[in-house]
């Protein structure tokens, strides 16, 4: 066999000013990876092999060695590795104080979608110590064995490829130096010693496209995760791809029933080692798994907060009150609303929502626009749940809101919002119901959510401090939390531009008709679903499932809670996002490989516009129809633009005008 030897060679820069002083945890110095050996400087001489050795540390290997021998690799793998146009440099972090990482893959997702970042790698493991390492070492190293030593403190690595030939390797360096310290400016090195914990996490969900992030932050923060869910669950084999993620797995019904509650007890109390806390981000699940910890003395919201705020009805009935208005009436079943109509008389006043008290996904979510209608739809709302493990037949009746609507997540401690983010829910086919361009099956499921809102900057404060209000109100004081809402008399409103795009336009008036408000719709008492939980990861750079996670600790792990509920810099998001819902448009069985993946394969012009996406309904899966009771989408895709927000619905509009799947009845 041939063995392929060539030298690349990582010349070292001067350091930046700003990459010695800017930040309070972190220097950095850079190393330029050229094949051009006529240069008068010091450099490291690296030789690739096929079994990827670098040459002066065969024995240790490194994390950092394994960077640069990959990187070495690429350069020489290219054919375009002598062309000077095609640039590299990597970039090494070290900690200026002692301490621990916030989370071993900090640096990782906090650079996550920058530009001319090709990749990124943490040298850290989860509660290692980190070494100190002033930048004034640097001055006083002249030999290689005394930077190989040196290098063995990085804490991580970046490479940057820049394409652009009229991109000076100084500007390059302050663009990158701009990069980190927008997404560093953090103490995410702190000196708080890192315990190790164990928590429970019941019901393990569908599978690891839609749970990854949460598995991995688990990991990263040091926290093994036993998950409890149904027989046969894809976690349950010891030998699975995915067995890495748990220290084991308990097999119990994990129904929503009242016997959930005593199922975890038991469970906890008949594991071999200490439990920490438990989690859940199931609705139905959370005032059970609640009462759970209460039982174990484990740290958890009251188990009757989480109660309040599943169940809508007692939700608008508990905003009903604070505001000294009823505009809601709730029903416990269904043959209740003759009697309720004969004393309300004339006060119905159309058109109206009807929804099932127990729900998500906007299943069974109707708007009315008069009695026939309303007795069929609380019928259906009504018998949505009847014969569910919690059985429930109570259904919530409440004005519809005319004003654009938004969703809100919070991470709140202690009553202080740490971090909220508010994104545009566009309109739903049911918002156009009663109208005339009323269509068939209109229903309330998501079509798209823009990040970030374009409401008034006045409106997204009242939006933060009343729904903020409406979670302590329901009786929470730390948590993480999805809101859905809409503002009244807004100067915000839907429109479609010249170029058929639909947009939030906002009215230049600054003295509205009568002063806006929100009207809250649900607390979801839980991080949002898992597509959006992706899109303030990449957007702002938090990670609600990491946060949810440590909340479950108590307060010893307050401080890590402050550290990862701050976003990028300015707390503004690094681009807009559109998180594009492909609703299902016939039912029958999925004959798609993978629809969404088909897709972007299809559209390339799309995909290169795409961060994310995931792939709901599978080959072989029974697809829902658009009248069917329960709501679930084929798939999701996230489109990101760091030009306009005008692009990112452009993008959008594009997906949902061509996505389409295959069905075996086609």
């Amino acid at each position: 066999m041939n063995v392929l030897t060539a030298t690349v060679l990582f010349k070292l820069l001067e350091l930046t000013v700003s990459g010695q002083s800017s930040l309070e945890n972190v220097w950095w110095l850079d190393l330029k990876v050229t094949r051009n050996v006529s240069g008068h400087f010091a450099s490291i001489p690296v030789t690739v092999s096929p079994q990827n050795i670098l040459a002066s540390n065969k024995k240790s290997n490194p994390s950092w060695t394994k960077l640069f021998d990959k990187t070495a690799g690429e350069v020489l793998s290219s054919d375009d590795a002598i062309n000077p146009r095609n640039r590299t440099i990597i970039r090494l972090l070290f900690s200026k104080n002692p301490g621990h990482a916030v989370r071993s893959d900090y640096l990782v997702y906090r650079l996550a979608g920058a530009q001319y970042v090709a990749s990124v790698k943490s040298f850290l493991d989860p509660r290692t110590n980190v070494a100190e390492v002033a930048p004034e070492l640097y001055r006083s190293i002249t030999t290689l064995s005394d930077f190989t030593k040196l290098f063995e403190h990085a804490i991580g690595g970046i490479v940057s490829s820049s394409p652009d030939e009229l991109f000076t390797v100084e500007s390059w360096q302050q663009y990158l130096d701009g990069e980190l310290i927008k997404r560093l400016s953090v103490p995410w090195i702190f000196r708080q010693p890192l315990k190790s914990y164990r928590v429970f996490w019941v019901q393990g969900r569908a599978d690891i496209g839609s749970s990854i992030q949460f598995y991995e932050a688990a990991r990263a923060l040091g926290i093994t995760i036993v998950v409890l869910d149904q027989p046969g669950h894809w976690l349950q084999d010891d030998t699975g791809p995915h067995a890495q993620y748990r220290e084991a797995f308990i097999p119990i019904s994990v129904d929503g029933d009242e016997g959930l509650t005593q199922r975890v007890v038991e469970a906890v109390r008949s594991y071999p080692h200490r439990v920490d806390g438990i989690v859940t981000i199931s609705d139905v699940r959370l005032p059970f798994v609640a009462r759970a910890c209460e039982i174990l003395g484990l740290p958890t919201s009251p188990s009757a907060a989480y109660i309040l705020a599943g169940d809508k009805g007692a939700t608008r009935e508990l905003e009903d009150a604070a505001a000294d208005k009823k505009e809601g009436f709730v029903l416990n079943a269904a043959d209740e609303l003759d009697t309720f109509l004969e004393q309300a008389g004339n006060m119905i006043k159309y058109p109206l929502i009807v929804k099932p008290c127990s729900g998500w996904n906007s299943d069974c979510v109707v708007k009315v626009q008069n009695q026939d209608e309303l007795f069929a739809a609380v019928l259906r709302a009504s018998s949505r749940h009847a014969n569910s493990p919690n059985c429930s037949t109570r259904v919530v009746v409440e004005p519809y809101i005319e004003g654009p609507e938004v969703d809100a997540n919070f991470v709140i401690l202690d009553g202080e919002v740490l971090f909220c983010d508010i994104s545009d829910d566009f309109p739903s086919t049911g918002d156009h119901s009663g109208n005339s361009t009323s269509i068939p099956a209109a229903n309330f499921m998501e079509t798209l959510m823009d990040i970030p809102t374009n409401l008034p900057s006045e409106e997204q404060e009242l939006m933060k401090s009343s729904l903020k209000e409406s979670i302590v109100r329901l009786g929470f004081k730390s948590g993480v939390f999805h809101c859905e809402a809409r503002v009244r008399n807004s100067r915000a409103q839907y429109k479609h531009g010249l170029d058929g795009i639909l947009d939030m336009s906002v009215s230049t008036r600054t003295e509205p008709i009568s002063p806006p408000s929100c009207y809250l719709h649900e607390v979801n008492a839980r991080s949002p679903g898992y597509i959006n939980c992706v899109a303030a990861l990449l957007a702002y750079g938090v990670d609600y499932y990491a946060i949810r996670l440590l909340l479950s600790l108590g307060p010893q792990e307050n401080e890590r809670v402050k550290i990862l509920a701050q976003p990028f810099l300015g707390s503004k998001p690094q681009y807009i996002l559109g998180v594009v819902v492909l609703p299902p448009t016939r039912s029958g069985i999925m004959a798609s490989e993978n629809a969404v993946e088909d897709y972007l394969v299809e559209n390339p012009d799309i995909r290169k516009h795409v961060v994310h996406h995931q792939t709901v309904r599978k080959k072989g899966e029974f697809v829902e129809g658009p009248d069917s009771d329960e709501l679930l989408a084929v798939g999701y895709i996230i489109v990101a633009s760091k030009t306009s927000r005008r692009q990112c619905l452009e993008l959008a509009r594009q997906i949902s005008e061509t996505f389409d799947y295959k069905l075996e009845s086609d």
